[in-house]
């Protein structure tokens, strides 16, 4: 059963290779653009809508495979936690190995990154400077919506591609060197889960599943060879740093995060709070909060002066906030008040809209502020709570949403106790962001392959889950999520403060 599991999920990647070729851009000059067969389906709407069925098929039977190996690590006996987890990271490979050498799937950043990364390597900034200003191959399936924007990261990934341009001018290739750096992330979180499953009680092995293979996982996260990914497995390490070893070079490691995107130096708030003794008060949360944001904006800044990139990006910040997404809740009641505010008042245009995105950072500094000073401290469990929630609630009020946000968060929450129901719409949001992958720009305008695909989606979608059989088959493996079995002695320690979710082998879904 488990190599046919795993011999199909290598085929829905080939598959999704395969499609992905028909509806990516791609640069003109690249090798797979003399093919005149591809060509021709480029060309063509029927070509581009035979990709898309293509590509979500094979995220489909991916969706499939996933699920069938969860309820399979889930049904393994408590012994054998370690050969699951081993499968785990096995099957991560090799679902993973056909994308490898793909074109950035489901989104145009990674040829951003390649082009950003040639900034550098010319000595021109790319917090001063857009794709726009180079020529030739490197700038041909660059989005126009931001040749002409800085770059809004850190300087980690743009000192990699820096590193990489020096080696080949090759886009194609520089944009597989970023996903080769996209990996790391991967394999950061394969190597830090299980600890932090430890902490909370869940099954390493599960939740390592429920992460590293996911449709949401390999459609955003290696096919669309994001800088999430990275960030998000930096914040992982850094929080089993801080808990097992040091809070402050946990707090290093998460100015490391923030140095990929900023947003990963929110894993310092948990560190922190989990240092603290249990009974902290106001003045001692403060200035522990203190140090710990000296340490992260110190290898934050640190980051950029030893790579000779500085610290522009933060002028490059409002880059992702000058587009408006359907997945952003604050932009999009803003835009709809401009649009009714239009009809009836004389208001400057996006007047609602900024005052939205305002109003959404003081609301995610106000909550940011209330987990800082009132949430329990000294407990490991805990900050996994703290992370999710903080990373949660950055995604939800955010000036703008991109479904691979969700590798934020989803992470975390695979961590958490959660009940039957929680833990399948977890799994549900997992198969549904994978299967959505497609259906954005990078059809070229081929609206009605976007309406064709979310018919196919929409049709997928009982099947993979809403079936009798699906439903059975997601509580099998929402109720495995927790080990029926006594922790270990660090895990028991802190459970002795109030938090710990398996005590004495009952079964946490047990209790009312």
């Amino acid at each position: 059963m488990v190599n046919r599991v795993l011999l199909r999920g290598f085929l829905a990647g080939v598959l999704v290779l395969l499609g992905g070729l028909v509806v990516s851009a791609l640069p003109r000059s690249s090798h797979p653009m003399r093919s005149s067969v591809l060509v021709a389906l480029r060309d063509a709407e029927a070509g581009r809508m035979l990709g898309l069925a293509v590509v979500l098929l094979g995220l489909g039977l991916l969706a499939g495979q996933w699920l069938a190996l969860c309820r399979h690590v889930a049904q393994v006996p408590a012994e054998d936690r370690d050969d699951a987890l081993a499968l785990v990271r096995h099957a991560a490979v090799v679902w993973s190995a056909p994308l490898l050498l793909a074109p950035p799937l489901f989104s145009r950043d990674g040829w951003s990154y390649a082009a950003q990364g040639m900034l550098a390597h010319l000595g021109l900034s790319p917090y001063d400077h857009g794709p726009g200003v180079l020529s030739g191959p490197i700038l041909q399936a660059v989005d126009p919506r931001w040749r002409e924007t800085p770059a809004p990261y850190g300087p980690v990934s743009l000192f990699f591609g820096d590193v990489v341009a020096g080696t080949t001018g090759n886009p194609w290739m520089l944009v597989v060197a970023h996903r080769s750096l996209a990996l790391v992330g991967l394999a950061l979180l394969a190597w830090a889960l299980p600890r932090l499953a430890r902490h909370t009680g869940a099954n390493p092995a599960l939740a390592s599943a429920l992460v590293l293979l996911s449709p949401l996982m390999l459609a955003h996260g290696v096919g669309g060879l994001h800088n999430d990914l990275l960030m998000v497995g930096l914040m992982a390490v850094a929080l089993v740093v801080g808990l097992e070893r040091s809070w402050m070079a946990g707090c290093l490691l998460g100015g490391l995060a923030a140095a990929v995107k900023l947003p990963g130096g929110l894993v310092c708030l948990a560190i922190v709070l989990a240092s603290l003794p249990a009974a902290a008060g106001l003045a001692e949360r403060v200035r522990r909060l203190g140090a710990g944001a000296v340490l992260a904006v110190a290898a934050l800044l640190g980051t950029g002066l030893v790579t000779g990139l500085g610290s522009g990006w933060v002028h490059g910040l409002t880059v992702p906030g000058t587009v408006v997404t359907p997945l952003s809740p604050v932009p999009m009641l803003g835009g709809a008040l401009d649009w009714t505010a239009g009809r009836l008042l004389d208001l400057a245009p996006a007047t609602f809209l900024d005052l939205a995105r305002l109003l959404g950072m003081v609301a995610t500094v106000v909550v940011l502020g209330a987990v800082a000073l009132r949430w329990r401290s000294g407990d490991a469990a805990e900050a996994v709570r703290e992370l999710a929630l903080v990373t949660g609630v950055t995604v939800v009020l955010g000036p703008v949403v991109h479904l691979w946000y969700l590798l934020w968060v989803v992470p975390f929450v695979a961590l958490l106790r959660l009940p039957r129901l929680g833990a399948a719409a977890l799994m549900a949001v997992s198969v549904l962001a994978g299967l959505v992958a497609p259906l954005d720009s990078s059809l070229h305008g081929a609206y009605l392959a976007i309406v064709l695909g979310a018919m196919l989606v929409a049709a997928l979608t009982p099947v993979l889950l809403l079936t009798r059989r699906a439903r059975r088959r997601l509580e099998r493996i929402a109720a495995a999520r927790w080990l029926p079995v006594e922790p270990s002695g660090d895990v028991a320690t802190r459970g002795q403060r109030g938090s710990q979710l398996v005590v004495h082998g009952e079964h946490p879904l047990d209790r009312g």
